[in-house]
């Protein structure tokens, strides 16, 4: 089978198109022919060494945390041949190989089925990333969103950012704030559907805050972006606010006044997968599905990207920031 890896830590250059022999369905796993993996900024951070050595597999390794497909050999999973699947858990792409590979075999509990009327894509782009289950999960386990609360979600082009935007009207939310860096993205969000969305090269994040919310600020940020962005958002809170940090796209380091954390009674928090109960974040996913199935939430694709260009699909993610979710496909 056709699979990217990377032997040593480094650039994009270091993602290669290699052939590998298929992986054998052994001890119950079902296999899996893929047909669209996702492509994410953690990806990027494994392969060029900037993520904890414990935390993931050393190479040669293969990334991608998620991918869908058919399942070719059910195993003893209970699923049916044919079925198509979303792939994910169990390490994928972190302390296993992951899913940017034509085929891989997986045990029961990394196996969702997606419903009829849902594209093999849209499935794959709703997953890309993780902001929909990790904005999910923090505002209805972490943060306490109430029915009529307010949140900001920096970077609606990233996978937080717009996630965190649609899950947060789902769930009642009153104001879903969100943020571009440039204008041609404010606007491609606003023609989705996005109103409010603070266009960064124009008015700063604390100002189009205030405005949008008439001073008050807002009740939760979920802020997969950081860096410069980390003390204005906190000084974006409402009285009795929670910041929950889930990202760093834009760097780990930003300055905070703490009297924005002090004066509002404030909460700050740090948030990974690692919080959450498997069965939890499972029952998460799939009513992230039945809400795509429902048309309740719509996942951008920027790009889709043949496996075999990876690494430029990689760096356009990365370097380029698109509007949507970036893709690869198995097909040929």
């Amino acid at each position: 089978m056709r699979a990217i890896e990377y032997r040593r830590h480094g650039g994009y250059e270091e993602l290669r198109l290699v052939d590998r022999p298929a992986e054998p369905a052994t001890n119950g796993r079902a296999s899996i022919r893929l047909s669209y993996a996702e492509v994410s900024p953690a990806d990027n951070t494994i392969r060029a060494g900037r993520m904890d050595p414990s935390l993931h597999q050393r190479p040669p390794h293969i990334p991608g945390g998620g991918a869908v497909g058919r399942i070719t050999d059910p195993g003893a999973t209970g699923l049916a041949e044919g079925a198509r699947v979303v792939v994910g858990g169990g390490g994928l792409g972190w302390s296993t190989d992951g899913t940017w590979r034509e085929q891989l075999t997986a045990d029961a509990n990394q196996l969702i089925p997606i419903p009829d009327g849902v594209s093999d894509e849209a499935a794959c782009a709703l997953f890309a990333g993780a902001g929909y289950s990790t904005a999910y999960l923090v505002l209805t386990r972490l943060a306490g969103l109430k029915a009529g609360g307010t949140v900001l979600a920096p970077g609606i082009g990233g996978s937080v950012g717009m996630g965190t935007v649609e899950v947060a009207r789902e769930l009642g939310a009153s104001l879903a704030v969100s943020t571009a860096s440039r204008t041609d993205k404010a606007e491609a969000a606003r023609a989705a559907g996005h109103e409010h969305v603070i266009d960064l090269s124009r008015e700063s994040l604390t100002d189009g805050v205030a405005r949008i919310t008439d001073g008050r600020g807002v009740d939760v940020v979920v802020d997969g972006v950081a860096g410069p962005l980390l003390g204005p958002c906190i000084a974006s809170l409402a009285h009795g606010g929670s910041y929950v940090g889930v990202g760093y796209s834009g760097g780990t380091e930003g300055t905070v006044n703490i009297t924005d954390l002090m004066w509002k009674n404030a909460t700050a928090y740090g948030y990974t997968f690692t919080m959450t109960p498997p069965d939890i974040a499972r029952a998460a996913r799939v009513t992230l599905l039945e809400w795509l199935a429902a048309g309740r939430i719509t996942p951008a694709i920027a790009r889709v990207f043949p496996l075999e260009q990876a690494a430029e699909a990689q760096r356009h993610l990365i370097e380029e920031r698109p509007f949507g979710r970036v893709l690869l496909t198995m097909a040929r």
